[in-house]
């Protein structure tokens, strides 16, 4: 077995290719990183290498607008908690690294620095399929398909923004339409993205913004509009409670995301029958494998997948493909890394007409640009 020698923590602020809003704040803007300007919410790379010479790459966004992980604290807990156990390990051995993780990290209330464990467990498994001359889809048990449809993310905005955004993402199959807490203004906004939809469908996505009886003066508003699917994480994450009230108060499925990071926190909410649908995300979860489990709770619960991302570039991009090749999903995957970043510093994805192919080369299959990473590499604090 090849055993990890090195590991190399990269903080870049990667810019966006256009404004995207979430419920829960801001996320980026044309020339601008995530959480600009103080680079909260720039992307960390992570570089595993082994003796012989192999390399892993992994990747995650801080985005502390959507969950607790800045740039500084990932970049603190892969170098000075993660690699000391990585060091001792091969690339082959990512159960044992998260069992060794969770001790280190004491969960508590979440899973432990899930967006720090999730870069490196990409790296892993890049590392992994690399050495075994095998794409990560087949580590994780084979591909189902070989591509992956793309749903178009609308984030919160005025009328004729979102409605240019979707005439602009006609080749996409579905759209994400993000609303943020304001009924007037998200009914707005979806009637303006449904009037060029052409029948698609609507997912809707609240990030949190919603009170129960907001949410159903919203719903009453938008009561004819055609192939609404779905109403995604309308109130707080913490609040498992109201998800169950809002799910009996209206008549639209509910999907639970910031809810939901862990396999066990899905079983609660299967247990109080609070949800329809769940997100599964690598970040959220901690990575691949345990994303993968996630989803196989879901799917003995009798709950559809949804598959999404956090604005991933392309090596978490790559990832995604790997692990939702083998679901079943309810919609296309929201992984809007390609629709709203200016570069995914990565080669080889082939995106076309909104349709992503599975990567087949050894590993996550995509050449990792390491030179710009490097030239791009922030010096953050406490790093």
């Amino acid at each position: 077995m090849s055993r990890i020698t090195a590991v190399e923590v990269f903080p870049v602020a990667v810019p966006f290719a256009r404004r995207f809003v979430l419920g829960s704040g801001a996320v980026g803007a044309p020339g601008q990183p995530g959480g600009a300007p103080d680079q909260a919410g720039s992307v960390i790379f992570v570089k595993l290498t082994t003796e012989d010479g192999v390399v892993g790459w992994g990747e995650q966004r801080a985005l502390p607008s959507w969950s607790y992980e800045t740039a500084e604290t990932m970049a603190v807990v892969i170098k000075r908690h993660l690699a000391p156990i990585l060091l001792e390990l091969t690339p082959f051995d990512v159960e044992l690294f998260h069992t060794r993780a969770r001790r280190r990290l004491s969960p508590a209330v979440s899973n432990g620095f899930p967006f720090a464990r999730a870069a490196v467990d990409i790296a892993l498994h890049d590392a992994a399929g690399k050495l075994a001359g095998l794409p990560v889809h087949a580590l994780l048990g084979g591909k189902l398909r070989d591509t992956v449809p793309l749903c178009s993310a609308i984030g919160v905005g005025e009328p004729a923004a979102v409605r240019e955004h979707a005439q602009q993402s006609s080749d996409y199959t579905a759209y994400k339409v993000k609303i943020g807490g304001d009924p007037a203004a998200d009914t707005a906004a979806i009637t303006a993205v449904a009037e060029v939809a052409a029948g698609k469908p609507l997912w809707l996505d609240a990030n949190q913004s919603y009170r129960p009886t907001a949410l159903t003066r919203l719903l009453d508003a938008v009561r004819e509009v055609p192939h609404l699917t779905c109403v995604e994480q309308p109130v707080p994450g913490t609040d498992i409670l109201a998800l169950r009230r809002v799910r009996d108060l209206i008549g639209l499925p509910v999907a639970i995301d910031e809810g939901s990071f862990t396999a066990q926190d899905l079983a609660r909410t299967l247990r109080l029958d609070a949800a329809d649908l769940v997100v599964v995300k690598i970040c959220k979860s901690g990575g691949l494998r345990n994303a993968l489990k996630t989803a196989q709770v879901a799917l003995a619960g009798g709950l559809e997948v949804l598959a999404s991302g956090l604005t991933d570039c392309g090596i978490g991009f790559a990832a995604a493909l790997h692990l939702f090749s083998q679901l079943e999903l309810a919609l296309p995957a929201e992984l809007n890394g390609p629709e709203l970043l200016a570069d995914l510093y990565v080669a080889n994805l082939d995106i076309v007409a909104a349709t992503a192919t599975v990567p087949s080369g050894p590993g996550l299959g995509v050449e990792v640009d390491e030179e710009r990473i490097r030239a791009e590499s922030l010096d953050l604090a406490w790093s």
